[in-house]
């Protein structure tokens, strides 16, 4: 059984305008979504800015989004790390607050090779009984994970079950699914791309999106999976400008913008990120307003 089918929120992390995590507006954060029809939140992702969290800030948020999730839909903790030791640390302490699954990134800076790479998902796995869903985004970690090696670990591990793909490379998806042969669930790590994944035998999306169209994001995957493939391309080209404007700075730049612009939290990013250049907030701004947004 999946994790989840349809689009999970990879879910920013509020803060105040000292740089502290905004608990009160994680909660409202929490509920906009529940209340638009997400099917996950992913909580300490890239989008949550989990880089720049102190353990004790990260395994809070975890804490209290479970808390504030209530069993409601599943709830997936990004507990990965460059430090095998550090995402062990961080993954058990998530299944002990009650996570549904994990979202183990590669790991960045030090890298790793394909050995590497099942040395540390394995560790990882066996660390833990929740179900391990591996994340792909060479971009960001500079470390890919091959085909052959992702179908390696869904098939000789137990509760690594699933991936999801950012490297943008359809090529590179579709050789893994045709060597998975069933063997791992595949979400789409990019927005512009739901349907093209999908159609590779994807079971949905962790999005950035959703974030300010959770409802849409949903109904796009769902109208494919329940046959509306036209339905589904229409969201899906309806959105790419959306798309492209939360990506037109390293995200979650933009997208802490765009919810700051529809007044759901403020718009505050921890440093090494900045303030978003004015010429990018007024494309992000008109983008919005096109879509229907503002």
């Amino acid at each position: 059984m999946s994790i989840f089918e349809g689009a999970a929120v990879a879910i920013v992390t509020p803060f105040h305008e000292d740089g502290s995590v905004d608990y009160g507006k994680l909660k409202e954060l929490v509920e906009f979504q529940i209340s638009n029809g997400t099917d996950a939140i992913v909580i300490c992702g890239t989008t949550g800015e989990s880089s720049t969290l102190t353990h004790e800030e990260h395994l809070e948020c975890i804490k209290k989004c479970i808390e504030y999730v209530g069993g409601r839909v599943p709830v997936i903790a990004g507990t990965g790390s460059n430090c095998t030791e550090t995402a062990i640390y961080l993954s058990t302490e998530a299944e002990k607050y009650g996570a549904d699954a994990l979202l183990i990134v590669t790991p960045y800076y030090n890298k790793a090779t394909q050995k590497g790479l099942i040395a540390h998902y394995t560790a990882v796995a066996n660390s833990v009984k929740l179900p391990i869903i591996m994340y792909n985004v060479p971009s960001r970690t500079g470390c890919n994970i091959q085909p052959e090696t992702a179908v390696e670990l869904a098939k000789n591990v137990e509760n690594i079950v699933a991936i999801k793909e950012a490297s943008g490379n359809i090529s590179q998806v579709a050789k893994l699914m045709s060597l998975a042969d069933g063997c791992i669930d595949l979400y789409s790590g990019n927005d512009d791309q739901i349907v093209p994944i999908l159609s590779l035998g994807g079971k949905g999306v962790i999005s950035v999106t959703s974030n300010i169209i959770p409802n849409d994001t949903h109904m796009l995957v769902k109208k494919y999976l329940d046959g509306d493939v036209k339905g589904a391309l229409e969201l899906q080209l309806k959105a790419i400008e959306l798309c492209n404007a939360l990506f037109c700075e390293v995200n979650p730049i933009p997208v802490k913008k765009a919810v700051e612009l529809m007044g759901l939290c403020g718009g505050t990013v921890r440093m090494p990120l900045s303030e978003m250049e004015p010429q990018n907030v007024e494309r992000l701004r008109k983008a919005m307003a096109d879509y229907g947004i503002l």
